[in-house]
């Protein structure tokens, strides 16, 4: 069995510190590419449903409207008679 060591200590805790410097350089250096990318690739996504959106709406030409509700007034509903309350002294 192996007993712990002082520099075995501080030669994990180095390479744990050099890991996370070399990952923050790396994530400096790429992430920008990696977003750019992403957010091209959602502005042309965006764009394509715009244009199949736009063309399926200039195929329809005709509008509908649903003339029955505007000749029909709603009706109020009548849910009870209005009590009068006097105050008793």
């Amino acid at each position: 069995m192996q007993t712990a060591s002082f520099t075995g200590f501080i030669k994990a805790l180095f390479y744990m510190i050099a890991f996370y410097y070399i990952f923050r350089f790396l994530a400096k250096l790429f992430l920008p590419l990696i977003v750019k990318k992403v957010v091209e690739k959602a502005g042309q996504n965006m764009q394509q449903q715009q244009q199949n959106t736009w063309n399926n709406n200039q195929s329809k030409d005709e509008i509908i409207y649903n003339s029955e509700n505007v000749k029909k007034p709603r009706e109020t509903k009548k849910v009870g008679d209005y009590v009068d309350y006097e105050e008793i002294d």
